[in-house]
């Protein structure tokens, strides 16, 4: 190359430069997603053999249930141990001079976060958001993220946890002076007026407040019933810029008018959730999130209790979007442990900083009407339990900004419970568990005292409606629980005469590594107590059920959180010519069952509910109760694979998922209750298979296989977009069935 034209290649090189990087510093994004491009290794820090993952990811779920797992029933009987995450971050010319962040919105547990071999920050709590000033570290070109997460000290959580980076992980990429993001608070003195403030911190870590007043002359609140949000931007001149959403609403609360949501009275119908997503495990995909609020909601509830820890943001941005109320809980329990690595081994020097991180990072989520700081904590007959809760309450106060109320769940395991009123005194709302019948005592002794039974027996679903209808100073009930979830592995079965006999916590009861006493169950499905909750509260339709004879497989026992079993069919092979009991669901006043067109009988219609015994004979089964009618038919034999995805799309992000359900049928369609068929699932295309499982749990095959039967002629299959547009294809293939197929849209 001569040197004229040497001079113009480094002329059009520096041209080039130049508008790249002009170009790069236009489309600097904010807040960018960091979830592709892991490596992973467990238990071992050498990556020579890691693995690719995106996240969320739980390592956890993707292992054999083994009844010698460290975190035992309490962690579904699954493996935990050490892993570590590794990341190639390439920064270019435009992210010179910038403030750059790493926000992990959740690490199961212990994270400790290394920017090209400099430890940088982390934190130990695994339910926690953080985040990580990377600056110093960082530098133009090639860096490297490590994460070490140590799950090893078991047992540590009372339910399945995880293990991993489960939640979403973001670079925030600001000017040197930046708004604080979690320093921003919406309050609203009147719903007319809406006032926005944050914190601005300088390059020299000096601090300033910004503040905007915004009017709005016609107000839409938010509700459960319509669940409207505002979006408004907040600034600095030349400078950083953040999009604020929020609803306008107003909670108040007292012990003669009850709840007050926007004014208006509102009685709770809630659910209690554990964080995971079933045969996810704990991985929080935004898709995953969504969908559990949205389960709840089609289920009838209108609020959730988050047991017993912060939930993941995009769970919270679902019942804002959905219309959910939110109880935000912070810890299961306090300093007297109820497992060796619990919270007790980390209150002391990090409840203060835990708690800063639930109220800070979700105070401006309209969903949440309420904090809570506590569930059954042991040492409640102990003075200090006062102290430490006064301590907590009044650090939310001090920081919420919107004067929601403090609640905590409190139970007893004996006589003692007027020992409680100290504590409650501490509280704005008390929580009972499984306590409610308390309530007309206690409100003579504590007249001014405001109430909700945070946690409930599914089985007493029609005596805890009463108690919040009858009683204004009870807002409402939490059910145990809304969802299946894995862990703490056996509560709420049903099993039969000669199996292994009592509760979860009195000895092991593998293979049941998941709780059973969800009104829906692992795979989406409402179990019949579901559609009893929501004729209840909600006026729900005619819906009848059928409970299994006591005798069929054997003869049943119930345990505390379980109901006795019930399903919607009328296919009971071999039952012929003996008695079987059929439940109606109605509003009555009466209802009239027919089995193939002839009157069995009527009943009246107690408690929502009328109970018929009638010999079982196949066929049509209908009830008609008023002007409605529901029917179920026996079914015939297996005869194909019916897919049903939750959408028809997906998007071509890596991160969008489809759920289709997979249902054996019989020739007119009907689900097939008692197949049990093998399946094997394969993806092709735009798509990875992520896990497959029934709603059976006590079902030992992995949720990460390609392989799993149906149970009642169900199950669920879970596909990941693979951030390529194009089309998914999902096959599914048993050995006396025609191969069913379903095709998929991923676009951007």
């Amino acid at each position: 190359m001569n040197k004229k034209a040497a001079t113009r290649w480094l002329l059009a090189t520096i041209l080039m430069t130049t508008i790249m990087g002009m170009a790069e510093a236009a489309t600097l994004q904010r807040k960018q997603l960091l979830n592709d491009q892991w490596q992973f290794v467990q238990n071992d820090s050498d990556f020579t053999h890691a693995r690719s993952v995106t996240l969320p990811h739980d390592w956890s779920i993707e292992q054999r249930f083994d009844a010698h797992a460290p975190a035992g029933n309490d962690g579904a009987y699954l493996p935990t141990g050490k892993g570590w995450y590794r990341r190639v971050l390439t920064l270019g010319k435009a992210y010179e001079g910038k403030k750059i962040r790493l926000y992990f919105e959740g690490v199961y547990m212990n994270a400790r976060v290394f920017v090209n071999g400099h430890e940088a920050g982390g934190w130990p709590y695994g339910y926690s958001s953080f985040w990580v000033d990377v600056t110093p570290y960082v530098k133009s070109g090639r860096n490297e993220i490590v994460v070490s997460v140590d799950n090893s000290q078991q047992k540590n959580c009372r339910w399945y946890t995880g293990s991993g980076i489960y939640r979403n992980v973001w670079l925030v990429t600001t000017p040197k002076t930046y708004i604080d993001d979690w320093s921003v608070q919406v309050t609203i003195p009147d719903t007319h007026h809406v006032e926005l403030s944050a914190t601005v911190i300088r390059e020299d870590g000096t601090t300033y407040p910004i503040q905007r007043s915004i009017e709005v002359a016609q107000p839409r609140l938010w509700s459960p019933d319509d669940p409207y949000l505002y979006q408004t931007e907040l600034s600095i001149p030349d400078g950083d810029r953040i999009n604020v959403r929020y609803g306008i609403r107003t909670i108040e609360y007292d012990a003669q008018r009850g709840l007050l949501l926007n004014g208006r009275p509102i009685k709770m119908n809630g659910a209690c959730l554990h964080h995971d997503n079933g045969i996810l495990g704990a991985a929080a995909y935004d898709d995953a999130e969504y969908r559990k609020a949205r389960l709840m909601k089609e289920a009838g509830f209108n609020a959730v209790r988050t047991s017993h820890n912060p939930p993941s943001e995009a769970f919270l941005n679902a019942c804002d979007e959905l219309g959910l109320l939110v109880i935000d809980e912070s810890f299961d329990g306090w300093r007297e442990k109820k497992n060796d690595f619990d919270y007790h081994t980390l209150i002391d020097e990090w409840w203060q900083r835990d708690i800063d991180a639930m109220v800070l990072r979700d105070r401006l989520h309209p969903s949440i009407f309420c904090w809570s700081i506590g569930n059954e904590v042991i040492e409640r007959k102990k003075i200090e339990v006062v102290k430490t809760a006064h301590q907590m309450a009044e650090r939310i106060r001090s920081i919420d900004g919107q004067h929601r109320p403090v609640t905590s769940a409190l139970a007893a395991w004996d006589s003692d419970w007027d020992i409680y009123d100290p504590l409650a005194a501490e509280l704005d709302i008390m929580g009972y568990n499984y306590m409610i019948f308390k309530a007309e005592g206690d409100h003579e002794r504590v007249p001014d005292r405001v109430m909700m039974q945070t946690e409930s027996f599914p089985r007493d679903a029609w005596r805890n409606y009463r108690w919040a209808m009858d009683h204004t100073y009870i807002l409402g009930d939490f059910v145990w629980t809304g969802l299946d979830y894995l862990g703490e592995s056996g509560i709420g079965r049903y099993y039969y005469e000669g199996e292994v006999a009592g509760e979860s916590w009195e000895r092991p009861l593998y293979p049941w590594h998941a709780a059973y006493c969800g009104d829906v169950d692992l795979t989406g499905q409402r179990k019949p107590i579901s559609h009893y909750r929501d004729l209840l509260w909600n006026g729900g339709s005619t819906y009848m059920a059928v409970r299994e004879p006591d005798g069929y497989r054997g003869k049943v026992k119930t345990t505390m959180w379980g109901t006795w079993p019930t399903q919607e069919s009328w296919t009971w092979p071999g039952w012929e010519g003996k008695p079987i009991e059929v439940e109606v669901y109605c509003r009555g006043p009466k209802a009239s069952l027919y089995l193939n067109d002839q009157l069995v009988g009527e009943q009246p219609v107690e408690e929502m509910k009328a109970i018929f015994t009638l010999p079982y004979q196949p066929g049509l089964l209908r009830v008609v109760c008023g002007d409605e009618r529901y029917e179920i038919q026996t079914a015939g034999a297996p005869h194909a694979i019916r897919l049903t995805p939750s959408g028809t799309s997906m998007k071509a992000d890596g991160q969008s998922l489809a759920f289709i359900t997979v249902e054996v049928v019989d020739a007119e369609g009907r689900v097939v209750p008692t197949a049990s068929d093998e399946l094997t699932f394969s993806v092709n295309g735009c798509a990875t298979l992520l896990a497959v499982g029934n709603a059976d749990v006590k079902d030992e095959d992995p949720y990460s296989d390609n392989r799993h039967h149906v149970w009642q002629g169900r199950a669920l299959a879970i596909i990941r977009n693979n951030g390529k547009p194009g089309k998914a294809t999902l096959s599914v293939t048993a050995k006396e069935l025609p191969t069913s197929r379903i095709t998929l849209q991923a676009g951007k």
